[in-house]
């Protein structure tokens, strides 16, 4: 069991470092923030956004929900996007899945899990969109690791739906990024979806002026 007194012993610790290396570190970190990335990931306790890419304060403005979820739905989500693109100007968005989801392997499940039913549900349609693909998949966990995949592409789309990131693309070019955290290698992985063709696909039916 986590000893809560050593999490503030170790952030002592940690603001000791700090201000060893920049006397000023808390006083330049307190001015504002300037990202150029809005990254959303999963709430899973093992993938740390900050940790796997290697980044600080004050780099990256992140936002975490079960599986990494753009529901529009989402009061939270959508208020993070909107804050994000529109006053934070961040030019890229990253949407960020793992492998060994507990939030994809709960959604493949016939069983009754309360209130996350109506949020699971989003990934249930995740794998009715694919499920011939995911069918042809007989190793269960490549099945999984591949509904990720997809999971994460289907997130793009719903990021690109919105008009925050429409209006930021036509007027600067803001770019969504697919990315996976392999947990059994610790490497980042990048889709690599052509979300170009996908923008301007989707843009013909929620085009916003």
């Amino acid at each position: 069991m986590m000893n809560l007194k050593k999490i503030f012993a170790n952030n002592r610790e940690w603001v000791a470092k700090k201000l060893q290396i920049d006397k000023k570190y808390f006083d330049s970190l307190s001015e504002d923030q300037n990202p150029d990335i809005l990254y959303i990931g999963c709430s899973d306790s093992r993938v740390s956004a900050e940790e796997l890419m290697g980044v600080g304060p004050g780099e990256v403005f992140v936002h975490r929900n079960i599986a990494n979820m753009i529901p529009n739905t989402d009061l939270s989500t959508m208020s993070t996007i909107h804050y994000a693109v529109d006053y934070l100007k961040v030019n890229h968005i990253v949407v960020c899945g793992h492998y060994h989801c507990g939030g994809v392997e709960a959604a493949m499940q016939s069983t009754d899990l309360g209130i996350l039913n109506p949020w699971l549900r989003n990934i249930r349609d995740v794998y009715r969109l694919h499920r011939k693909e995911l069918d042809s998949i007989q190793d269960e966990r490549a099945k999984y690791d591949r509904l990720v995949e997809l999971n994460v592409q289907e997130q793009c789309i719903n990021l690109i739906k919105t008009p925050e990131v429409q209006k930021a693309y036509r007027s600067r070019k803001i770019t969504v990024h697919g990315w996976i955290f392999d947990i059994y290698s610790g490497k980042l992985l990048d889709l690599n979806i052509n979300l170009e063709f996908l923008l301007k696909e989707i843009m013909e039916i929620y085009h916003l002026d």
